[in-house]
Formats: C-alpha cells, structure tokens, sequence
C-alpha cells in the first residue's frame, strides 16, 4: 500500500471516491468550488492518495487526503476519506503516517471532523485520538449535509 501524489489524472477517481461520502462531507462531486479546491491542492502536490492494488494515476481510489502546508509550521488536514471496500483496512493510517513524516517539529497540526453525534465519523475520530490529535472546545459550525464538526489539534514538539 503506497501513499503517492495525486495527479490529475486521480481527479475522476477522486471523485468517485467522493460521491461515497457524500452523506458524510455533503455535496462535493457536483460542486465545482470542491473541483477547483480538489486541482488547486492536485497542482500544489497538497493532495495524497492510495490507489487500488498500487495502479497507476487514474486507478479507483482506495484513500485519500488534503493535507495544506501552506502555513507551515501550522499545518491542516483538510479532507481524509476512504472508500468502502478499503475500511479497517489500515489506508487511513497509511495516509496520515504519510503527512506525519512531513512535518518537522515544532509545528501544529488541525483538522476539522465529526462530531461525536455522528456514528459513521467515529472511525475518523478514533484516527485522530491514535496521532495523539486532542478535541478542542471551539464552536464549530454543522457540516453542509447537517452534522456536527469538532475541531482536533495535534502539537508535534
């Protein structure tokens, strides 16, 4: 399982990808501000991906990850999904023991996820707590599909 750049040519599996969660995250494979964000990270190697069986750019895609070092040391990640067939499967922690190996101490590290009302986004906040990621008490507002946010944050010294 290799975690590798994405190229444009993942977009269309990106968003294949994306269309599973979209109960999830809300709206995103019919959202051109979501494309244009989803390129613009492609074009800056900001977005990281595992492809199924290792495949070449284009292959389906089992995870993948926004991770934006724009403002490092502060660093965000701003989406992890993985797809179905690929859950417990260990891609969500290939992806984040990928963007750990990135930063150089000392640096903070966020993201926003679901909030603990939410069933199907424990996974991503049990991810979270394994990276030593701790909840903060911040209003966050609900997502685009209506559920609640929770911001985590990781310093890394």
């Amino acid at each position: 399982m290799r975690v590798e750049q994405a190229t444009l040519d993942d977009l269309k599996a990106w968003l294949e990808l994306a269309a599973e969660v979209e109960y999830l995250f809300g709206p995103m494979v019919d959202d051109p501000k979501f494309i244009q964000v989803l390129e613009k990270n492609i074009s800056l190697n900001r977005a990281y991906c595992i492809r199924e069986k290792d495949g070449l750019p284009g292959s389906p895609l089992l995870g993948a990850m926004l991770f934006n070092t724009a403002h490092a040391p502060t660093f965000k990640i701003g989406w992890l999904a993985v797809s179905s067939q690929a859950k417990k499967t260990g891609v969500a922690t290939a992806l984040m023991d990928h963007v750990m190996q990135l930063i150089s101490p000392p640096a903070e590290v966020t993201v926003i996820t679901f909030g603990e009302d939410i069933p199907d986004g424990q996974p991503a906040r049990r991810l979270y707590q394994k990276f030593g990621f701790l909840p903060i008490d911040e209003p966050i507002p609900n997502g685009p599909e209506g559920g609640s946010r929770q911001k985590f944050q990781l310093t890394v010294e």
